[in-house]
């Protein structure tokens, strides 16, 4: 019995300690806010940020060897007809999953009408118009495309295209698709081109045969010597977590005023967050695994705490990674499915732009048709695609679906002060879709992963093949 509790606590310890930092670093944020009549400089929030800081840009340096190796990893070892496979299996969920979190989030906001209660709070209060990014949504995807296929490899690692309208002498009167336009780079690591690669290097490696295993055994081991590496950076997650957390905490200017006035767009969001993560997501993982998700939910805590932590999916990827591998999700699967997930699977953030585009025009009383909702709910799909898995991007992409919607960009102003919170909650809700994509696709795959392990073996007989299939693909 003692040996038992042992393991317990050495299995789950660190996810005590993530659970630990995020509640401590609130308790300290709320402690220090409180503290002291005059708000905190931003100079000392950065340095009450700075170990959080660290710990961030530790994990980030693992994103592009941990990403580029284990998806040519992965790819180079599965059979072409079997990678194909795996990724219609991946695709599949990830589109079913954004479209229900999009009519979801849709259903809520137009059943429960935050916005027409919200005016009345807001009548008297006057906002500070950010300098917002004029886009339109045909760049938006076309940027998306592009991105597909960065023109340098070495840049796409720090930067992205994206286009940029050149505001006209006198814009009044213009629209924005006779805006001149020009192409920049974003300082952001442009994933989905690094995806891309990986993927086609290796299909290549897989079908050069032996003629590939040197290369291909590199990047394998590459990947082996990055998931090392993320297993000590994890064990400083609860640290960070609690010093990200605090900081958070200490820069909100009052929990009354945002309770009070975006309180009831808050539960929307929350409600349908929450919905999707256990509701939707559970019908769909059981309807394709006839298990319940709640046991593998379970299994993620650590990960799930990270997210919500770091606020970012693409910094919590290595960590997903290694916690699936513990659980018995073959490596072949999380180290294609997840690097995907994390950079085109958003349903949080989707649900998210669907309710908020709807939420603002409610609240600026402008009636939407059946097409202007079903525009909504198309671009929001598309916006959160286009995403980045940082901290807080769907205010970028946001500005793309108030477009579609004709409402001005300075009204993202309307949600700024609960979107640090709201975005925790949305990159957890992502992560977690994920990781379950991951077990799906992994379950729907043993069969399938069995043979061609057997297969590379060249001694397996072929009637034990089917029984393994058999065997495997019983749920």
């Amino acid at each position: 019995m003692p040996r038992h509790k042992e393991s317990f606590l050495a299995k789950n310890l660190l996810t005590m300690l993530t659970v630990a930092g995020v509640l401590g670093g609130t308790i300290l944020g709320c402690v220090l806010r409180n503290a002291q009549q005059e708000p905190w400089t931003p100079r000392q929030v950065m340095y009450l940020q700075f170990p959080g800081d660290i710990f961030l840009r530790m994990l980030k340096a693992l994103i592009i060897p941990l990403l580029v190796s284990s998806v040519i990893g992965a790819i180079g070892s599965l059979d072409l007809s079997l990678s194909k496979k795996i990724a219609a299996r991946s695709i599949i969920f990830y589109a079913t999953t954004t479209v229900c979190a999009v009519i979801l989030g849709i259903i809520l906001v137009i059943t429960i009408r935050p916005g027409t209660s919200a005016a009345a709070d807001y009548a008297d209060v006057k906002y500070t118009k950010p300098a917002v990014r004029q886009v339109l949504t045909q760049d938006t995807l076309l940027d998306l495309i592009r991105n597909l296929f960065p023109p340098n490899l070495v840049h796409a690692t720090i930067a992205q295209t994206q286009t940029k309208l050149i505001v006209p002498e006198n814009a009044t009167g213009i629209p924005l698709e006779n805006w001149k336009f020009v192409e920049v780079y974003e300082g952001t690591t442009n994933v989905l081109g690094l995806v891309v690669f990986g993927v086609v290097m290796g299909i290549s490696l897989g079908m050069m045969g032996e003629r590939g295993k040197p290369l291909l055994v590199f990047f394998e081991t590459l990947s082996e010597a990055m998931m090392i590496i993320t297993s000590w950076v994890i064990w400083i997650s609860p640290l960070g977590v609690f010093f990200l957390v605090s900081a958070k905490v200490m820069e909100t200017e009052s929990f009354g005023d945002l309770v009070g006035r975006l309180g009831l767009y808050f539960m929307t969001v929350m409600l349908g967050l929450f919905l999707h993560g256990f509701g939707t997501l559970s019908v769909i993982y059981f309807v394709c695994t006839r298990t319940l998700p709640f046991t593998t939910i379970g299994k993620l805590s650590q990960v799930l705490v990270t997210a919500f932590g770091t606020a970012s999916s693409s910094a919590t990827m290595p960590i997903t990674i290694q916690t699936l591998d513990r659980m018995g999700v073959d490596p072949r699967v999380t180290r294609f499915v997840i690097p995907v997930g994390a950079t085109i699977n958003m349903d949080g953030t989707a649900l998210y732009e669907a309710v908020a585009a709807i939420f603002i025009a409610q609240f600026r009383s402008i009636p939407l048709s059946f097409g202007q909702v079903v525009a909504v709910s198309i671009t929001a799909t598309a916006a959160s695609i286009g995403a980045a898995g940082i901290p807080q991007a769907g205010l970028v992409t946001m500005v793309m679906v108030l477009d579609t919607v004709g409402l001005p960009a300075e009204d993202v102003t309307l949600i700024l002060a609960v979107d640090w919170l709201l975005d925790r909650f949305r990159t957890t809700i992502n992560v977690m879709c994920d990781s379950l994509g991951a077990r799906l696709v992994d379950m729907l795959s043993k069969g399938e992963l069995g043979r061609v392990s057997d297969n590379d073996k060249n001694n397996a007989d072929p009637h034990e093949l089917v029984e393994i299939a058999k065997d495997t693909t019983h749920i």
